[in-house]
């Protein structure tokens, strides 16, 4: 691989540490770029055209936007070992959205009183409704059965697989993104963790395979020098449009693009491609020139302008 896989994140972002641990099933070399937890984010926003959630993935000049397209896009850098195909697509949603909903109110309800009110404000902007310390730890007690019974869902399957992965003989997409929410409640409240996951004998001995997977093979760039990478590639030319997608564009044509559930930021662009993957956009940006933008269909909305 000539022009590196470089992805944006920071060490505690539970969606960062999904597309860490697919790096690792796949033993990439990849670039490390360590950005904010909070916005201003001002290296990475000139590259997503004001999208602001976490993780961004970069080759060249195509920003890959979301950890569904960020996914999809290994599994193309690297086909084998395959990550992800058929329903380990559904398992991701339901991780990224269920499961993920049930963990940080349980989590920020018992440390919320502790985190920076810069972190919490920053919260409050990126869902567009109030960071309710008080109503998350009201809820994060009754919260904690639901949260064991998900994780039950993940000790029935492994219970009954015939390898020692939730898919059988070896780890997928679905191994990692079941392993985000642990992951993040884990990190976060070690001994909660531990009392949720009690009796779970094949969740913990999986969740330590899932871990020694490790992170492939990071090394350090600042996010000077992956801008620097931007503005010296051209975007690549081989994404497939579809001419009987139901947004009914051309490529050409303006639209924009934004996330349905949080961090609703428009980014406008011209269409180069839409299928039933994912959408990419055109930007122009100061000092760094032609992009392309790559969002996922499902759980973004795009409008024509």
């Amino acid at each position: 691989m000539t022009t590196p896989f470089i992805l944006h994140h920071y060490d505690t972002s539970p969606f960062s540490e999904k597309v860490r641990i697919a790096l690792g099933v796949k033993g990439l070399a990849w670039r490390s770029v360590n950005i904010p937890n909070m916005m201003p984010k001002p290296d990475l926003i000139p590259l997503t055209g004001g999208y602001r959630r976490t993780p961004v993935a970069q080759i060249g000049a195509d920003i890959f936007c979301d950890t569904q397209v960020i996914l999809a896009e290994i599994d193309h850098l690297q086909p084998a070992p395959k990550l992800a195909s058929g329903l380990d697509w559904a398992i991701n949603w339901w991780a990224d959205r269920l499961f993920f909903q049930t963990t940080v109110p349980i989590i920020f309800g018992l440390i919320g009183d502790s985190t920076p009110q810069a972190f919490l404000k920053d919260r409050e902007q990126l869902s567009g409704r109030p960071f309710d310390i008080t109503a998350m730890r009201a809820a994060s007690g009754p919260l904690q059965g639901q949260w064991r019974a998900q994780a039950g869902w993940i000790e029935s399957q492994l219970r009954g697989a015939s390898g020692a992965w939730l898919g059988g003989y070896s780890p997928t997409l679905a191994d990692a993104a079941a392993y985000m929410n642990i992951w993040f409640l884990e990190r976060s409240l070690p001994d909660l963790a531990q009392t949720l996951l009690e009796g779970f004998t094949q969740t913990l001995a999986w969740k330590a395979r899932v871990k020694a997977l490790g992170h492939g093979v990071p090394t350090a760039l600042s996010s000077q020098d992956a801008l620097d990478v931007a503005r010296d590639a051209e975007p690549r030319a081989d994404d497939v449009h579809d001419a009987s997608d139901p947004l009914g564009a051309a490529p050409g044509d303006a639209v924009f693009v934004m996330a349905d559930d949080y961090g609703r930021d428009r980014v406008d662009g011209r269409l180069v491609a839409a299928n039933p993957q994912r959408v990419v956009i055109e930007r122009e940006e100061p000092n760094l020139g032609r992009l392309h933008l790559h969002f996922p269909r499902a759980g973004y909305l795009v409008t024509k302008a």
